[in-house]
């Protein structure tokens, strides 16, 4: 099973980047951030023109997660969660289902905007609470994988200017330890199974040519739970739709699984 994540940006503006990209990578799975649309809006008829079916929960102009699964009877959705049970928030950044006998839980986490201000108050306790829905869904799904936009660099590895960066938000000590106490319940980023060097990103921000200075971050996470850690093939962050005409800031990650 080959399972991706990419913050598109606007799923309206990126709708013809995501069905190129999903015929060249042939992924299983794919969990999308920022789509930026309401439901009734959402492109049903271009994904499934691109032998995708999909569950999402969208807002106007900001936000929204989706799920795209291909067109297989092996691959349908089970169980979707659109909502933290317990939290009442409206903005719509989660979603959950099950695909194929795996867990997918898609994440766009809340940026923050900088640390001490309320937004990033709100990042943390955010974070306190789907630590704590990931808790039970481990539980119930031991072949789980959580992904998507989580807006934090895990180390200094992640970052292309530790020093430029220091403690800002997306680096911040609180941050990446609300983080590792997600990871500490039993998830392993994929991506330094594989890899251990620093330098690889997924997110360019659009100025200062940051993208062909690979001056990046990489806060695009595909994390793993023990039952599934074994079974990764291969990871992926795929640079060339960041190459694209009116690109996203961030790039498709990927990782195969046998499964």
């Amino acid at each position: 099973m080959k399972i991706a994540s990419w913050n598109v940006n606007s799923l309206k503006v990126r709708i013809p980047h995501l069905t190129q990209w999903l015929s060249d990578a042939q992924p299983d799975v794919v969990a999308l951030q920022e789509t930026k649309l309401e439901d009734p809006k959402f492109p049903v008829d271009e994904i499934a023109a691109a032998g995708y079916h999909a569950v999402y929960a969208g807002q106007k102009t900001y936000n929204g997660v989706a799920i795209l699964a291909r067109n297989d009877k092996q691959l349908t959705f089970e169980d979707v969660v659109t909502d933290i049970p317990g939290l009442d928030d409206p903005q719509r950044r989660i979603l959950a289902a099950t695909v194929g006998g795996v867990r997918i839980v898609d994440l766009y986490v809340v940026n923050g905007k900088a640390v001490g201000d309320e937004k990033y108050t709100y990042k943390l306790h955010w974070l306190e609470r789907v630590h704590d829905f990931l808790a039970q869904e481990i539980k119930r799904h031991p072949k789980l994988v959580v992904l998507g936009d989580f807006n934090i660099a895990p180390d200094d590895r992640d970052v292309y200017d530790p020093v430029a960066w220091g403690e800002d938000v997306l680096c911040s000590p609180p941050e990446r330890a609300a983080l590792k106490a997600i990871t500490d319940l039993g998830l392993h980023d994929s991506f330094r199974l594989f890899e251990a060097d620093a330098g690889h990103y997924s997110w360019w921000d659009y100025r200062q040519g940051a993208f062909r200075r690979n001056m990046g971050l990489r806060i695009d996470l595909i994390l793993l739970s023990d039952a599934l850690k074994s079974s990764a093939k291969a990871v992926a962050i795929d640079r060339e739709p960041r190459r694209w005409e009116r690109p996203s800031d961030h790039t498709p990650v990927t990782v195969d699984l046998d499964i």
